[in-house]
């Protein structure tokens, strides 16, 4: 009769436990990522979240595709949730435009889905599809190329190449586009 009691109690306890115990939370569909490089001594970090294909391959560049719905559209947030966002920890070009040490959100304007112009903008902290053209610093012409094989994930890249350049490449399903970057 007390081991009946005890293995009682004991079940009772352990379901009080498991019962106050959170469930897991599921993992976002966009969970955030960083990239970043030093580059010519200057720290050029990416924050972004990373948005899946998840079964849209081929229907997220196109002008009827995933992307057209944005309200910025044809200037895409090039990430998911909040403003993808530059941090430099000094002057900088990217391509021939000079940005000054600071915070700033990325875009990218793919009117040409082919053809890809990255938006640097001096506007921070805004969800994704608040884009206000007035706030540009400047656009730069990407590189464009085909990735090796679909990306199912959003991916940016900082690199550093040495002697003060390197590159920042964003590629995601079958599109990728770089543009480099010059210590100042």
């Amino acid at each position: 009769m007390k081991r009946l009691l005890a293995c009682t109690g004991l079940l009772m306890a352990a379901a009080t436990v498991f019962a106050q115990t959170p469930a897991a939370k599921p993992a976002p569909k966009s969970p955030p990522a960083t990239a970043t490089a030093s580059i010519g001594g200057k720290t050029v970090t990416v924050t972004y979240s990373s948005p899946r294909v998840s079964g849209r391959e081929g229907r997220l560049f196109t002008k009827d595709g995933q992307i057209s719905k944005d309200p910025t559209y044809p200037v895409w947030r090039a990430g998911a949730n909040n403003a993808t966002k530059l941090d430099i920890g000094g002057d900088i070009k990217i391509g021939d435009l000079a940005v000054p040490k600071g915070s700033y959100t990325l875009y990218v304007d793919i009117s040409d889905p082919d053809n890809w112009v990255l938006v640097v903008n001096k506007q921070t902290g805004q969800w994704g599809t608040k884009y206000d053209k007035a706030q540009d610093l400047g656009r730069v012409k990407m590189t464009m190329a085909a990735p090796p094989s679909m990306l199912e994930e959003l991916k940016y890249t900082v690199v550093d190449n040495g002697s003060g350049s390197g590159s920042l490449t964003l590629a995601w399903e079958n599109k990728s586009g770089s543009v480099p970057i010059s210590a100042q």
